[in-house]
């Protein structure tokens, strides 16, 4: 069953072990495993097929053809990476920010090299959180992260989000209820997925953006600033319409926004790198963090991904992944459309880029773990995230009836047969009494 819990059976196990016990993502990896004839859309893997193994042989001949350069990448690196890479990076952000010469100043120290970004939020909750912190996130929200927080000891608070993203009066609002309550020193964050959300696939409205930013500087002080975490994992997997600058363009001083990217869904997971832009006040903090930890992340991984920029190799890789996703995209909501449309209730939105579609079914429905879809749903072959795992804890009710659908792994013929499974699903649970 996929709700059963793995109870530790080790009263030795820390406070910390107990509380990251079990996570959402290690039940859905289990069904996975346990029934490999599913078709998973729930897996936010990457497309197998588009992998770059041409484009990492070629960086990595370039990086073990120089004996000097081999072993300068398989010796220890620096703490916050290999100043090349630091450095392309950040250049390649402030052009995509469409930020002027004059405001490139920007210092190569500001930005730090993880083991993927889930590494950096880690670190960065570490460095600026204590048990029983506060951290506002937008409501869906990434449940991963929801699960680093829950394991740290920490509070996730939700705030109310619609089609434009977080509502920047949710937002206030919420800051107000906990200074209210006396609760304000405890609220150290504000989590938001800027593009293309993980599970809701909504982009931030440009027109918000600003007043998050302005929104957090507001209500910080000396002693306690809140800082806005700006997850930008799927920034690069756009297909259709132009970029939008980051939220850290508004904040020019760089003393509020923390970003967070990743090469694991815009080239390849398994080489595991992740970097951050931090505020100054926030680097060595979390560089001590960090090397009570690594020591440096995986320096070979930070030579070889140098070369791939450096040869050119990278952008012909994302075209072919938006060409390769924007088909699986269109198979989900053409599915969706002859499948699902026909059922009362069923309503989902038609994202630009990402991953991920975010359905709604009939109010009537529990897709979680204590309902009946999610096992009618595997008995017809098809696994789905549901919804209540990316929610949390605080601040808002937690709806019943979403689901996250992932495009990303199966074939457009898979996705196709996936979805035709899951109206079946569903419509055995509306016929059955049980599903009230």
């Amino acid at each position: 069953m996929l709700n059963a819990k793995i109870v530790p059976t080790n009263e030795g196990l820390s406070r910390r072990a107990h509380q990251s016990c079990g996570q959402p993502i290690s039940r859905l990896m289990r069904a996975a495993l346990a029934r490999p004839e599913l078709i998973s859309l729930a897996a936010g893997f990457v497309d197998q097929q588009t992998l770059p193994v041409e484009a990492v042989q070629q960086a990595a001949e370039a990086v073990l053809g120089d004996a000097r350069a081999a072993r300068a990448a398989l010796q220890y690196g620096t703490n916050a990476g290999h100043p090349a890479l630091r450095e392309a990076l950040l250049q390649r952000f402030l052009e995509a920010d469409g930020q002027p010469e004059s405001e490139r100043d920007l210092s190569l120290d500001r930005v730090v090299l993880t083991a993927g970004s889930n590494q950096l939020l880690h670190l960065v909750c570490e460095t600026i959180l204590d048990p029983g912190d506060m951290v506002l996130c937008a409501s869906p929200t990434y449940f991963v992260f929801l699960g680093t927080l829950k394991g740290l000891g920490l509070r996730a608070v939700g705030v109310a989000t619609d089609e434009e993203g977080i509502i920047p009066e949710a937002l206030d609002e919420a800051l107000e209820r906990h200074a209210a309550a006396g609760e304000l020193h405890r609220i150290k964050a504000i989590y938001v997925t800027t593009y293309f959300d993980n599970p809701s696939n909504i982009t931030l409205a440009p027109s918000r953006r600003q007043a998050v930013v302005d929104i957090a500087r507001r209500w910080s002080r000396r002693e306690r600033p809140i800082y806005v975490i700006e997850d930008t994992a799927y920034r690069e997997l756009r297909y259709e319409g132009p970029d939008t600058p980051s939220l850290r363009s508004f904040d020019p001083e760089g003393k509020t926004v923390i970003v967070a990217q990743t090469f694991s869904k815009s080239f390849s997971p398994g080489i595991r790198i992740g970097w951050g832009i931090l505020p100054e006040s926030l680097i060595a903090p979390l560089c001590d963090q960090k090397g009570n930890i690594d020591f440096g992340s995986p320096n070979f991984n930070q030579h070889l991904m140098f070369n791939v920029l450096q040869q050119g190799l990278y952008e012909p890789h994302v075209r072919r992944l938006r060409d390769s996703y924007r088909i699986k995209l269109r198979a989900m909501l053409d599915a969706a459309e002859q499948h699902l449309s026909p059922l009362p209730g069923a309503q989902w939105l038609e994202p630009q880029g990402g991953l991920y579609v975010w359905l709604r079914v009939p109010e009537t429905i529990d897709t979680g773990p204590g309902g009946c879809l999610l096992e009618r749903a595997m008995d017809e072959g098809v696994l789905y995230v549901p919804g209540e795992y990316c929610y949390p804890g605080e601040g808002l009710l937690v709806p019943k009836n979403m689901i996250r659908l992932s495009f990303g792994v199966q074939t457009p013929e898979g996705i196709s047969q996936g979805i035709e499974a899951l109206g079946r699903a569903i419509r055995r649970t509306m016929a059955d009494p049980r599903s009230s």
